[in-house]
């Protein structure tokens, strides 16, 4: 029989699929795990409702539950707004290490110096585009570096 335990191990395994560096519970997209007689429930807030990897992730948990042996009912929260703060400290770091400036702990002006490039350390930044690759990502530019880099959106 499948254990809270081992679905949380198993997701803390799952990348995700536009930052695949951090995986879903490092993300804080899962809300909570409940496991009663083989069915596994599992609350995923996807960090915005228009979000495209959305499917992807829930097929991810589902495949993941199914592969631990129980039966996934995997419900996505449409009134449970994901905010930047879910994101681990562990995650940010996974973030930093590979070029991503981890968002603010809180709400901040574009403009703001409070951005550190994710190479050099440096708060001597600047917004060069507020559409990254994803809508939850903008892209900056190090005045020290001189290295462009992508900055996690703080919501």
């Amino acid at each position: 029989m499948v254990t809270a335990e081992q679905v949380w191990a198993a997701i803390g395994k799952l990348p995700d699929p536009e930052l695949p560096v951090v995986s879903l519970a490092e993300l804080g997209v899962v809300r909570a795990v409940e496991v009663e007689a083989g069915r596994v429930h599992v609350e995923l807030a996807p960090t915005f409702l228009g979000c495209p990897a959305l499917d992807a992730m829930r097929s991810a948990l589902e495949e993941a539950i199914a592969g631990l042996g129980g039966e996934p009912d995997v419900e996505v929260l449409l009134d449970d707004a994901w905010t930047t703060e879910r994101i681990t400290p562990a995650g940010r770091e996974k973030l930093r290490a590979a070029g991503v400036a981890p968002p603010g702990r809180r709400l901040l002006e574009l403009d703001s110096t409070a951005f550190r490039c994710p190479y050099c350390d440096s708060s001597s930044t600047r917004l060069e585009n507020l559409f990254g690759p994803t809508a939850c990502r903008s892209i900056r530019y190090c005045e020290t570096c001189r290295q462009p880099f992508e900055q996690f959106k703080t919501l």
